[in-house]
């Protein structure tokens, strides 16, 4: 008789840990396994397919060096002819510096419209981007992850900047900060766009080349 009530007693308040549960039938044991909870970790949010380097033109090595060594000299030069502005205020009329400012100047365009409609005179856009260079050292990357998407919906092209985990100190470099995740180049009519056009003269041409 004691022995079964202690098997109901035992049965009803049986010990409990983390992992199982333990009932005493007797002077058997029988463990249910419980599942564990998952140990919370820091999300990873990876980049979705199409920003996969090898999807977009990247600049990098003597290439970046040289591109961003053109883009400069020719800054210094519309700079000595235009001294009436302060530098940040000149700079922030050639640049659209930082993601939140290049996807502001995105967005203002619709997506209809292409890239070689807004420079046409009288079509009712004051800003609009010729090109937008992102540097691919990001972290979190999340934060560029919409940007081909929204330029490519624009007709606007799309770089990014490989120099060893160095892209945004590169970028930084060229528009006077210490660092710039992205730069959108202004569409001005200006010495610095000259230098663009031949970069993506130069990039649809050896785009031309791998496909024949």
């Amino acid at each position: 008789m004691m022995d079964n009530l202690r098997k109901e007693l035992l049965f009803l308040d049986p010990p409990c840990t983390a992992t199982a549960k333990v009932l005493y039938l007797g002077t058997k044991e029988k463990r249910i396994k419980m599942p564990r909870k998952k140990k919370t970790k820091d999300t990873i949010i990876k980049l979705p397919h199409q920003l996969e380097p090898c999807n977009f033109d990247c600049f990098e090595g003597e290439r970046l060096s040289y591109l961003l060594q053109s883009i400069k000299k020719e800054l210094d030069v519309e700079r000595d002819l235009n001294k009436s502005l302060p530098d940040k205020l000149w700079l922030k009329q050639q640049f659209a510096v930082g993601v939140n400012e290049v996807t502001r100047v995105l967005e203002r365009v619709p997506p209809s419209v292409k890239n070689g409609d807004q420079q046409k005179p009288g079509c009712g856009f004051s800003i609009c981007l010729q090109a937008v260079f992102v540097a691919w050292d990001c972290n979190p990357r999340w934060l560029i992850r919409h940007l081909p998407s929204l330029a490519a919906s624009r007709d606007v092209p799309i770089f990014f900047v490989k120099d060893h985990k160095q892209g945004s100190f590169r970028l930084g470099e060229l528009v006077g900060m210490r660092t710039a995740i992205a730069v959108g180049i202004k569409a001005k009519g200006s010495r610095v766009n000259n230098v663009v056009e031949s970069v993506l003269s130069a990039v649809e041409l050896t785009s031309a080349e791998k496909l024949s």
